[in-house]
């Protein structure tokens, strides 16, 4: 089939949800990508921050295949010893883990162990969850919910009570309010624009939790697993979170999500109380294992590639860029005068695969493990798309 007649037989049969490009990409290997018509494209998207080790991997794509003749799936009614090391080796000491399937659903089980939490503790009233500004968590009822973006809130009322939604600046302000049970942050809003917080925000937050024992939550979904240079975003800034949620490029392609507690939720959610039928599924966790021995020893060098691209791109001195932000290979372009889906469409017919963010945003979120060679020929596309008229 060719990218023309795969877009034929989707948009007959597949609800008109996305906005899709007119490309059918048939296979990976490495940070290149080809589509039906055998064209080949360099990866700066990661499939929106999944595949964190690119395509192909022999390490992962041997972990799955000896995975998936042994065992494929038996529920959680039952141990296995893939999410057994697969919690040991996230977790530590210092955690524990519930395994699910997706960002949105890691994001309500936090949601459901905070207010759990709080309502075994003080009862009734400690119910509300504050988020912030910009933020995404989901597209279930109750995380657009928890999202702080208006275009989100238009169609599916009613939303899912308990969230109110403030700007990072006024975080200090909410100290007071006394029907509060949780603080959650994205420690870079992705969806809403790669928005990294103040450190002095985030302590803010965390100082209003300790005060009045509010859960300090990090939604770790796109920031998680090495992205910002650092296994975890909220490991920049110095605080202790109660939970943390993730999903994306944990599993290096396949369906895996979840959230981390700390010590004082660990008895608040008991058998019952919470479940999914395909979380902790043995093909996941085992491909889950070989991303966290891939990436791990490559953090260093995330940073490092990070800086890289935001350094080559200030030089470009292109007239159109405004801002470079992120953290690690988590990069925020903040267009002037140029819509971002505009360049994205050129930079795909170029030859390379980036995403957008906001309203002016052009993200960039490559495979982890991408090297040198592979950056330098996307930015090379980059420039040459970026310096031409629009």
């Amino acid at each position: 089939m060719t990218n023309q007649t795969i877009k034929q037989v989707s948009d007959q049969h597949i609800l008109p949800t996305y906005g899709r490009y007119p490309v059918a990409f048939v296979k990976g290997q490495g940070c290149r990508l080809w589509d039906a018509d055998g064209k080949e494209y360099i990866d700066f998207m990661s499939g929106i921050g999944v595949n964190s080790i690119g395509y192909a991997h022999p390490k992962w794509v041997q972990a799955v295949t000896n995975q998936a003749q042994n065992l494929a799936h038996v529920s959680n009614l039952y141990y296995t010893e893939p999410a057994s090391k697969l919690a040991a080796k996230l977790c530590g000491d210092e955690f524990k883990v519930f395994f699910c399937n997706s960002g949105a659903e890691a994001n309500e089980g936090l949601i459901k162990i905070a207010r759990k939490y709080s309502r075994d503790k003080y009862g009734e009233g400690r119910a509300t969850i504050v988020t912030l500004r910009d933020s995404f968590h989901g597209r279930t009822i109750t995380t657009l919910a928890a999202t702080g973006q208006d275009k989100f809130h238009h169609h599916f009322h009613p939303f899912t009570p308990g969230f109110r939604h403030i700007s990072p600046e006024n975080l200090k302000l909410i100290d007071p309010w006394d029907d509060v049970c949780a603080i959650l942050l994205e420690p870079i809003q992705g969806e809403g624009g790669v928005i990294p917080l103040d450190p002095k925000q985030v302590q803010i937050a965390a100082e209003a939790c300790r005060k009045n024992d509010w859960l300090l939550l990090f939604d770790e979904i796109q920031t998680g697993i090495g992205r910002t240079g650092k296994m975890f975003g909220y490991q920049h800034f110095d605080v202790q979170p109660d939970g943390i949620s993730f999903a994306k490029g944990i599993a290096g392609g396949l369906p895996l999500g979840g959230f981390m507690v700390s010590e004082k939720l660990q008895s608040t959610l008991g058998p019952g109380d919470h479940g999914t039928t395909y979380g902790a599924n043995p093909i996941c966790c085992a491909a889950a294992l070989t991303v966290l021995d891939i990436i791990e020893p490559q953090l260093s060098t995330i940073t490092e590639n990070g800086d890289y691209i935001r350094e080559k791109v200030s030089s470009m001195n292109l007239s159109c860029v405004e801002e470079i932000r992120g953290r690690g290979l988590m990069i925020g372009i903040k267009m002037k005068n140029h819509p971002p889906a505009a360049i994205n469409a050129r930079l795909l017919e170029a030859g390379l695969a980036a995403l957008t963010a906001g309203t002016d945003i052009l993200r960039l979120l490559p495979p982890l493990i991408i090297e040198r060679n592979d950056i330098d020929a996307g930015l090379k596309i980059m420039h040459n798309v970026l310096s031409t008229d629009f």
